[in-house]
């Protein structure tokens, strides 16, 4: 699928999924509390199909599929009949009307849970955290090496790369030194520490990582397959053999033996490999072709393939799945509120605010990757929407329930004048972030 279309097709079954989720709750708890709910519809606009429930209550589905929307009976918003004046929702006891508020995020929360439940019992495919450091960046002066695996960071065990990264990711928010436990090549571990603190303020989490310089380890130049018939094998090599050099240009690993290939060819087709074989060099004069390998573009080849990297699947029983499941959510919302914090001190960049173009790469890409990193994505997803709704921003969820927390301190509900006023404040605080999110999108696909 053409990536922009992907994008828009996935951005669109995340938020109908999720915002629908979202007021599912709502719809739900009122129902149990008592409220008339008029209508409940899946997308905004025109409805292109409707029916009215034995409840009363008009479902339907509308023609923008960006969410959805319960309308409950509220005197706010005209007359109630007065046979209906014990299923309106303002005069509900304030308690109720918090449940009925808060049970969106809440719906929210309970989706990221199962999300990543399920995630866990199908299995999210990884590789394994063997890294190594960029030349002069800071992940190599602190004294990582090609080849070490990721032990633990911070105290905490690491499984796969993708985890790893998360963790490296977080902590650069908070600009302090981060511990690591590696083992080397060589089987010995030791500890290093990421000078964090080094890192400039005011710049986003993907300026951070690049100065860092933290990536995975290259694979190595060893022919893991060499295919019968092509020109590698024609000239003897066979697999295992370690490509040492091309045309007397050192190979360093795969990507280097990449490089290359098409470079060195396109000077002349035949190439003298210098390989090591059972601790013994050899010289081999290859003639590369011009040809298509599994669908690729057609380029100078000689029909050799590497190593596959270690794979690292998070899967888990059904019972163990559940804990991990609670620790990712808690994890994930202890770091979201932090990351708010710091942003709010300033000491965390509003660059790392992402919006609805950010969102949809990021669904195109995990969709692609399959059912496990869809989920992940999702459940993260539904984890910032219900903490994104218990700001205390009016308009928000978060703002409903701060009127109704006041009203329980005060004993009577606020003026309408003052939550007139808190809902301009609460939607221009709104359009500012979504108006920072998408200049941030924007600003991150232009070229530099």
């Amino acid at each position: 699928m053409n990536p922009f279309l992907g994008s828009v097709f996935w951005l669109l079954v995340t938020l109908g999924v999720l915002v629908t989720f979202h007021e599912f709750g709502h719809y739900w708890v009122a129902r149990r509390c008592g409220v008339k709910v008029l209508r409940f519809s899946v997308g905004f606009g025109k409805a292109i199909w409707k029916r009215v429930g034995r409840d009363g209550t008009e479902y339907q589905v509308a023609a923008i599929p960006l969410g959805g929307y319960v309308k409950m009976l509220d005197a706010r918003e005209g007359e109630v009949d007065p046979a209906d004046r014990g299923q309106e929702f303002t005069g509900k006891p304030v308690w109720q009307r918090i449940a009925i508020v808060a049970a969106g995020p809440g719906f929210n929360f309970i989706f990221t849970i199962a999300a990543f439940w399920l995630m866990f019992v199908l299995g999210r495919p990884d590789v394994a955290p063997v890294v190594a450091a960029a030349p002069q960046s800071m992940a190599a002066e602190a004294g990582i090496r090609t080849g070490d695996r990721l032990l633990s960071i911070d105290g905490r065990p690491m499984a796969t790369w993708s985890d790893s990264m998360d963790a490296v990711a977080n902590a650069t928010l908070g600009r302090e030194p981060l511990p690591l436990q590696v083992r080397g090549a060589d089987g010995v571990e030791r500890h290093v520490v990421l000078p964090l603190n080094q890192l400039p303020a005011g710049q986003d989490v993907g300026q951070y990582l690049d100065k860092l310089g933290l990536k995975l380890a290259p694979m190595p130049a060893i022919a893991a397959t060499v295919l019968p018939g092509k020109p590698a094998s024609q000239a003897g090599m066979k697999s295992g053999d370690r490509i040492l050099s091309i045309n007397g240009q050192n190979v360093a690993d795969y990507p280097d033996f990449q490089r290359l290939i098409p470079l060195e060819a396109a000077k002349s087709p035949t190439l003298n490999l210098a390989i090591e074989r059972n601790g013994k060099t050899l010289q081999l004069p290859v003639t590369a072709r011009m040809e298509s390998l599994e669908g690729q573009p057609t380029n100078w080849v000689i029909g050799v393939s590497s190593l596959e990297r270690e794979p690292a699947i998070l899967r888990y029983g059904p019972l163990k799945a559940m804990g991990a499941s609670l620790q990712t959510t808690w994890n994930g919302t202890t770091q979201t509120f932090n990351m708010i914090g710091k942003m709010l001190s300033g000491q965390a960049s509003t660059k790392n605010l992402s919006g609805v173009i950010g969102i949809a790469q990021v669904a195109n890409a995990s969709a692609s990757m399959g059912v496990g990193w869809f989920l992940n994505f999702l459940a993260m997803v539904s984890l910032s929407l219900a903490i994104l709704n218990l700001l205390p921003i009016p308009v928000l969820d978060g703002g409903h329930l701060l009127y109704y927390l006041i009203e329980l301190v005060k004993g009577s509900p606020l003026s309408e004048r003052a939550m007139m006023a808190g809902q301009y404040i609460g939607l221009a605080l709104l359009f500012t972030l979504m108006g920072l999110a998408f200049y941030n999108d924007i600003h991150r696909s232009l070229p530099l």
